[in-house]
């Protein structure tokens, strides 16, 4: 492939094109047919997925099985670091994918170089990446627990199984982080948290859309520059022990912050002496006063974060200094923030980056994606199950959504997979099976609420869900965590939420099971 760029009025073919700044005329740069490209892939990620998605994609065709209309699920199995609860996250980012998926025709030189695929079987790999089928998903910033779909797409199973690895990659990585930054949040009982991990996150992008779930879950900004301009997100930052090394002496290195940044002055007092560290940043306050200027806060980047912030607060407070702000680094989580305000911290933000933005615990969310149902050419779905010796893997057939249950006081009390074309419950006992084991089965009486969770994206491949500011996914989140019961959001042994099967979902499964149960045993050699 080699592109050029054209002239759509004159047809002339161009080697490069200036940009300028229309208000100022100023000249920003040049841009070649190459630059063109990178601009045009920018959101991009056809090729961002595994080989066997496209293997199967183009099988699919090659058996003419490619229009057959399939659904899949979404989902993850456990909540991250044994927790009660998860927050979704990534769904502006799946829609922008769906909306530019595309292949190139350098893309097709390069699965053509493979040698894997006939010129009919990529010609049919080609036609068959675009979508035209539905998408419903879990709004950004709800909870959901494990075994219930955060998305559920129908299309022609060629269009939907290209999607797999893509939608796992954005939702797992974005869940994980906003969950992470929400248990955060809880450990520091109403304390700012900032994330502070982009130098440590696997990645840039890791670190972008890191900070975007992160500011989802619940902190109140970030120090990744990129991100705020992107998405909005009050930008957080200091100094690094650099900047004091640099001078002669540390009490001239903060004067020297002080003067620069007088509005927003934040100095960090671990560099050499801790305590010695706090008392020249009071004589800089006491300097600033004179000038009508305000010390914002201290960082405190090591040690006993215990100790040194119950014994700057004093010195701080001795010296008339009560509204400066102590803020607090270190490889903090949630255990360490819990553990340490139990011991009386004094510490007014916390700064968390290792072990927010990569989730340290739990590096990874065990997000699947399953084929539910699919239809014999006739566009009617029919239920299908993927069976396992571990009972946690069996599926739940069947195209389904997700009705959750609310007590009196708005409190989340269950949620129930139900079939998709079932009506909702109008108040009635509801019968609830447990999805492995039979002798476990509960009602939900009323008084109660339900909400059906999923909620349209795509339908007929054209986007019908317009995504909330940042701002409110944020403060929905805040009221979704603020619904779950105490017990669900503790970080030692949480009650488990219950996520059951409706009657027809349950009979569905049992169907299905005994089915290829007796199939398999006919098949079986006799002994």
């Amino acid at each position: 492939m080699k592109p050029v760029l054209r002239d759509p009025e004159t047809d002339r073919l161009l080697d490069r094109v200036e940009l300028i700044d229309s208000e100022t005329g100023s000249h920003i740069g040049e841009l070649d047919a190459a630059c063109g490209m990178d601009g045009l892939r920018r959101n991009n990620h056809t090729m961002d997925t595994d080989l066997y998605e496209l293997t199967m994609c183009a099988g699919y065709g090659a058996l003419g099985k490619k229009d057959q209309l399939a659904c899949f699920d979404l989902y993850y199995r456990k909540n991250p670091d044994n927790g009660g609860f998860c927050v979704c996250a990534g769904l502006q980012s799946v829609i922008e994918y769906i909306k530019n998926l595309r292949v190139y025709p350098d893309d097709v030189e390069y699965l053509k170089s493979l040698g894997l695929f006939s010129e009919e079987a990529l010609r049919l790999l080609v036609d068959g990446i675009k979508f035209t089928g539905d998408v419903w998903a879990v709004p950004e910033g709800t909870v959901v627990f494990p075994n219930e779909p955060l998305i559920r797409v129908i299309a022609p199973i060629a269009e939907a199984q290209v999607l797999e690895t893509t939608l796992l990659a954005i939702v797992g990585h974005q869940t994980l982080i906003a969950t992470k930054a929400a248990r955060l949040r809880l450990a520091a009982k109403g304390a700012p948290v900032v994330d502070f991990g982009t130098r440590r996150a696997h990645g840039l992008e890791a670190a972008l859309y890191g900070a975007r779930a992160a500011y989802i879950g619940g902190c109140v900004g970030t120090s990744n520059v990129r991100a705020g301009k992107l998405f909005g997100i009050p930008v957080r930052g200091t100094h690094a022990h650099s900047w004091v090394e640099s001078f002669d002496d540390e009490l001239e290195s903060f004067r020297g912050f002080s003067k620069v940044f007088p509005d927003n002055c934040v100095l960090l007092v671990d560099t050499y002496e801790t305590l010695e560290g706090v008392r020249r940043a009071i004589q800089v306050a006491q300097e600033m006063k004179k000038t009508g200027k305000k010390l914002t806060g201290i960082r405190i980047d090591s040690g006993d974060l215990a100790y040194y912030s119950k014994a700057a607060r004093f010195l701080l407070d001795e010296a008339g200094f009560a509204d400066v702000k102590i803020l607090a680094s270190s490889d903090l989580d949630e255990w360490l923030i819990h553990s340490l305000s139990e011991q009386g911290a004094k510490i007014d933000i916390w700064c968390v980056g290792t072990r927010l933005i990569t989730s340290y615990q739990t590096p990874a969310l065990g997000v699947v994606y399953k084929l539910m149902a699919a239809d014999h050419g006739d566009g009617k779905l029919v239920p299908k199950i993927k069976i396992s010796e571990n009972p946690e893997k069996v599926t739940n057939p069947g195209v389904k959504k997700i009705v959750r249950f609310y007590n009196g006081s708005g409190h989340m009390i269950g949620d129930l997979l139900a079939d998709a074309d079932e009506p909702l419950p109008t108040g009635d006992p509801v019968r609830a099976h447990h999805p492995m084991y039979d002798y476990m089965k509960k009602t939900y009486r009323p008084p109660y609420k339900v909400r059906e969770i999923l909620v349209p994206v795509f339908l007929g491949g054209k986007q019908t869900y317009e995504t909330p500011d940042l701002s409110q996914i944020r403060d929905h989140a805040a009221l979704e965590i603020e619904s779950l019961e105490p017990e669900y959001k503790r970080f030692s042994n949480p009650h488990i939420y219950k996520v059951s099967l409706s009657d027809t979902v349950y009979h569905n499964k049992k169907s299905l099971l005994g089915y290829y149960q007796e199939k398999n045993h006919r098949h079986l050699p006799q002994q």
